[in-house]
């Protein structure tokens, strides 16, 4: 066999894991993404403040145990910075998922909003701003700059301390997606009267380009903030916790092998066809 196809086989499997880890980024934003802003401009109205909340935390607990085992589901810039930034994920990929993170965010919006301009007179994500979210007059209570920018950069602290600790390699395994997709239902409960809550900058963008206008000139804001916050999460996570053996994300949301060992042997039992 010639050397160079013996050279290009691991290329072509890393290339392909690669891509594994994109489209389950995107996939896991998009459910984000539908499931949250979809619940706030379809049911809004219905399921008030406290529904939506558990709506984005429901929405992304499902993905860590779906997509976790493939991309260690970010679905949010601010998260794939604050791994990146503490070692729990490969420099190369940040980028890809940031992409993946923000085409997924825009389609489930593009998505939402094709849904809402179903409702008899239609609807206008210029008008209604599709759940984007904003200061001053853009916010639901009209909290000013200042409250919204110190508001998300609390947050996301909030947020990508616990994904970090969550997947520490002493955290309880198994148990990330619980603690991740909680905290993120407490920080909706806390910032959506007063910016919607973003805490992701894939979130913010997704609404914010079809809504337009104000949306789109403060959206700004709410992608600096949760940067800041993932940033100074990462700073507080290394110095405090001093993780002994860094994990990534992806490692720290699977199963043990053991136990996925257990599974695949088990399936392959029940699954025979007796003689």
């Amino acid at each position: 066999m010639p050397a160079s196809m013996v050279k290009s086989a691991p290329a072509r499997a890393g290339g392909e894991e690669a891509l594994r880890k994109y489209v389950a980024e995107l996939i896991g934003t998009f459910v984000l993404v539908l499931g949250g802003v979809g619940a706030a401009v379809l049911a809004g109205e219905r399921i008030g403040f406290l529904g939506v909340s558990l709506a984005f935390g429901l929405s992304l607990l499902a993905m860590v145990y779906t997509v976790g085992p493939i991309s260690g589901c970010h679905v949010n810039p601010a998260v794939t910075l604050g791994l990146l930034l503490t070692g729990k994920m490969e420099s190369r990929h940040a980028l890809g998922y940031v992409v993946a993170q923000c085409v997924g965010a825009i389609a489930a919006a593009g998505v939402v909003l094709l849904i809402a301009r179903g409702v008899p007179g239609g609807y206008s994500a210029s008008v209604e701003g599709l759940a984007s979210n904003g200061f001053g007059a853009a916010s639901p209570e009209g909290y000013g700059m200042g409250a919204a920018f110190l508001t998300e950069v609390a947050l996301t602290f909030l947020l990508v301390l616990t994904v970090l600790g969550a997947t520490d390699a002493r955290a309880p395994v198994g148990f990330a997606g619980l603690a991740i997709g909680l905290v993120l239902a407490l920080i909706h409960l806390v910032g959506i009267p007063v910016t919607n809550t973003s805490v992701n900058p894939a979130r913010s963008l997704g609404p914010a380009l079809f809504a337009g206008g104000l949306a789109l000139s403060q959206l700004w804001l709410f992608i600096v903030a949760p940067l800041l916050g993932s940033a100074t999460a990462a700073a507080v996570y290394r110095t405090v916790f001093r993780p002994v053996v860094p994990i990534t994300a992806r490692t720290a949301e699977r199963a043990t092998e053991r136990e996925r060992a257990e599974r695949v042997a088990s399936n392959r039992t029940d699954t025979q066809v007796p003689t």
